[in-house]
């Protein structure tokens, strides 16, 4: 099955945290910063490597190379990142925005995009793209939750585990509106729990457990691998990538009491930013990760899945995902209703967990 946007992808997560502080001073659509060899890319989390190993490190590395166009990157929340390029508006900064539903969407609401059809977007299934063009996947992904297998050998089954004291303080989740993968804790929580009331009760009863918030879901992993927490959420891409170093991460998805366990497809998705200011180089870089070259490196050098559905990759890692999504049902979630009920969702939460 599909989402609004296709199969597995990664998630993210969506960090907080500047990635790269580079210096963005060129005045939005001046024609001399047109003329300048740079792309500026905002992002959510989870594509760059930490120790430079990621899909972006070896695609940006190759794409610099090719075209001779430097790539600065700058590193956040799906929402931080829209947050960011909204206040910009007026004086544009990013070339490129990459984010994860719901935030593209909302992107795209605030005419924050531009329609541009890349090169390669007519490989990639209609329900991972934007109808009126402004944004298309580049890498798929799904929801998930990470474990520490050392000290949790088996993973939970249910939402309903995470009750138990076991956990208190021992849990953690990302921030909703913040990050993306925290908001698609709450997509999950109303799809699982059957709407919006069942779900904040049941996030209620979970806060005892809670830690705390978290504008960084990448940052959760790390502390699920020294065992300073058993559990948090993520993504399959992100947590995938991050299990190379961190061995002690175990992916799984949560079911409904003895249900099926659920996900959904939480993919990043790329658009050319409206009135970039450096937008032909912009557009040169959403045609180069769109390209077969680099879609073929999702999974081996990410660990994610790719957005053109024809490449079909055989690697050890596309191998190893396909096995982690058996047995799992993946819904679809009405983005269009996400998009104009977010801001009332979030409340909702925020009144249900005092946070």
């Amino acid at each position: 099955m599909r989402t609004l946007l296709t199969h597995a992808k990664p998630v993210a997560a969506l960090t907080g945290a500047l990635v790269l502080a580079a210096s963005l001073t060129a005045c939005g659509g001046s024609s001399a910063a047109s003329d300048e060899k740079v792309v500026t890319v905002y992002s959510a989390d989870g594509l760059k490597g930490e120790a430079g190993d990621g899909w972006y490190d070896k695609v940006f590395a190759d794409f610099e190379k090719q075209t001779g166009i430097k790539v600065k990157y700058v590193e956040g929340g799906s929402g931080e990142m829209v947050q960011r390029a909204l206040r910009e508006k007026s004086n544009t900064q990013a070339d490129v925005l990459v984010t994860l539903p719901p935030f593209i969407q909302q992107a795209g609401s605030k005419g924050l995009l531009q329609a541009y059809a890349s090169q390669g977007s007519d490989r990639v299934d209609g329900a991972d793209k934007a109808p009126d063009g402004t944004w298309t996947s580049i890498v798929n992904n799904y929801f998930g939750f990470i474990h520490n297998k050392k000290e949790l050998p088996t993973a939970p089954k249910s939402w309903e585990e995470l009750l138990d004291a076991t956990y208190k303080d021992r849990l953690q989740y990302s921030t909703p509106g913040v990050a993306g993968d925290g908001t698609a804790v709450l997509i999950k929580a109303m799809h699982d729990f059957g709407g919006r009331e069942p779900a904040m009760e049941y996030l209620k009863k979970l806060q005892a457990n809670n830690v705390g918030p978290s504008s960084s879901t990448s940052k959760l992993a790390p502390k699920v691998d020294k065992g300073e927490l058993l559990v948090a959420n993520g993504d399959v891409q992100m947590n995938f990538a991050q299990s190379k170093s961190m061995p002690n991460l175990g992916i799984w998805f949560p079911a409904k009491g003895d249900g099926k366990p659920t996900t959904f497809a939480l993919p990043y998705a790329a658009g050319l930013v409206n009135k970039a200011p450096h937008a032909e180089n912009g557009k040169k870089l959403l045609d180069f990760l769109l390209s077969e070259g680099a879609q073929r490196e999702v999974s081996a050098v990410g660990g994610g899945f790719p957005a053109r559905k024809d490449v079909k990759p055989t690697d050890a890692n596309a191998l190893a995902l396909g096995k982690l999504l058996e047995g799992v049902e993946v819904f679809e979630p009405d983005w269009a209703d996400i998009d104009e009920n977010l801001t009332a969702y979030v409340d909702a939460w925020k009144s249900a967990t005092g946070s």
